[in-house]
């Protein structure tokens, strides 16, 4: 996966999720069955994480996963606390 690709990808990702900016993202190839790919090109999911502090003072970690095609395109993106 092209690096370059990944700081584009991460600077589209810091400007809708502020609260990942600066997160690196962890990188991993995604296999699908062929009777369900949605494409046929290799597709990668960048996860970005952080941490978000309640009222209550507790911490709850904060995901944004990114799937993207071998040409940078976003798929899908999801977010989760």
């Amino acid at each position: 996966m092209n690096q370059k690709l990944i700081q584009d990808i991460s600077q589209e990702v810091y400007n809708r999720f502020p609260e990942v900016r600066g997160k690196k993202p962890k990188v991993r190839s995604i296999k699908f069955p062929k009777t369900r790919s949605i494409t046929r090109s290799p597709v990668y999911l960048l996860i970005f994480q952080n941490q978000s502090v309640t009222s209550t003072k507790r911490t709850l970690p904060y995901y944004v996963r990114v799937v993207i095609n071998e040409q940078g395109r976003i798929l899908k993106i999801t977010m989760s606390h």
